[in-house]
């Protein structure tokens, strides 16, 4: 049995770190674990130009604690008003590195997002000749669409014909929930990659009822049905270059969670490499836990795999109840209260 696991420091493609007092207490969680991550911009108001996305960035930077080595990756929020000017400077910046489609209203602060894929259509041109990634929030919106099958329903109406109309265009399907996302993105062309996040690959939608109404395991797109997250690990531990990790850590505060009606995201920052082990152990495949985790996400955004190496060993510890957040009620993470089986004792 594997007692020590030491891979090469890994990137999160999909993290949210918020701003302000939030940024600063989350964030060291992540710099412990990541030498990079993708963050996203859906602040409010969120962040749609370069010069937005540079201010946002010094922010981070000045958040991290004393001798912490992480590059915060920026983007930019797709609307239906961004203008190729913008996407030019992007490709200028060197440190915006995508832009993030949000269909208006499908998530958290996503009410300025896209309204019709059409709309932005001269910018996602832009895009497409300029190499630079877009990352697709993969849910459709349609009221009469049942939210489990929205991610299904966007693969048919939104992403296979936009990308029969630019077939050169990258693309991220961000936390794929579904067999269909997942297939769909291993049968598609190089430019065309995706991320997923430990909850998809460690639960099924029964996780969210046990017991009762379980609002920490709420997150959007919502988990699925077993067959799902049977195929999000096949696709995961597969060694296809097209999976990476992504862990879509959404911060919320805990009196924003536990209410009649709250907030959707999983705080899984404090633990996120834990997690995925279990996930990869449980599948058999903790050896190809390091290519998920470190070197398909840098190679399909271009970037170096990272130096170094970050190490775990299988050592069983409880997950904090609550952490320390912006108020008093704090921060509930994922799996409080339960036992790990593999800790993180050599972090960046």
């Amino acid at each position: 049995m594997t007692t020590t696991l030491a891979i090469t420091t890994p990137d999160d493609w999909h993290l949210h770190v918020r701003d302000g007092a939030a940024t600063r207490a989350v964030l060291p969680a992540t710099a412990r674990q990541f030498r990079r991550a993708i963050i996203m911009p859906n602040l409010k108001p969120p962040v749609r130009t370069v010069a937005e996305a540079a201010a946002y960035r010094e922010r981070i930077l000045a958040a991290l604690p004393p001798g912490a080595r992480f590059e915060p990756l920026m983007t930019l929020y797709l609307t239906d008003n961004t203008p190729v000017d913008e996407i030019r400077r992007v490709a200028a910046s060197g440190f915006v590195k995508a832009l993030k489609y949000y269909p208006a209203g499908a998530t958290t602060n996503s009410d300025a997002g896209v309204t019709d894929i059409a709309r932005p259509m001269a910018a996602l041109e832009a895009m497409a000749d300029a190499g630079i990634p877009l990352l697709m929030h993969g849910e459709v919106t349609d009221p009469a669409v049942d939210v489990f099958d929205r991610e299904a329903v966007f693969v048919e109406r939104i992403l296979d014909p936009l990308l029969r109309r630019l077939p050169s265009l990258k693309v991220v399907f961000e936390h794929i929930t579904t067999r269909q996302g997942a297939e769909y993105v291993a049968a598609a062309p190089g430019n065309v990659a995706a991320t997923i996040t430990p909850q998809h690959l460690l639960y099924n939608r029964n996780e969210l009822f046990k017991g009762g109404i379980r609002p920490h395991f709420y997150c959007l797109p919502v988990l699925k049905r077993e067959e799902h997250r049977v195929a999000l690990v096949r696709a995961a531990t597969s060694g296809s270059p097209k999976f990476f990790l992504g862990t879509d850590s959404a911060p919320h505060a805990t009196n924003t969670k536990e209410i009649a009606c709250g907030c959707a995201g999983c705080f899984t920052a404090p633990h996120a490499l834990e997690l995925y082990a279990e996930a990869f152990e449980a599948a058999g495949a903790l050896d190809r836990l390091e290519a998920f985790a470190a070197f398909h996400g840098p190679d399909f955004y271009g970037l170096p795999r990272n130096s170094g190496t970050v190490r775990l060993e299988r050592s069983a510890w409880q997950v904090p109840e609550r952490l320390d957040y912006v108020d008093a009620s704090g921060i509930v993470p994922l799996r409080a209260g339960e036992t790990l089986a593999w800790k993180l004792v050599a972090g960046v």
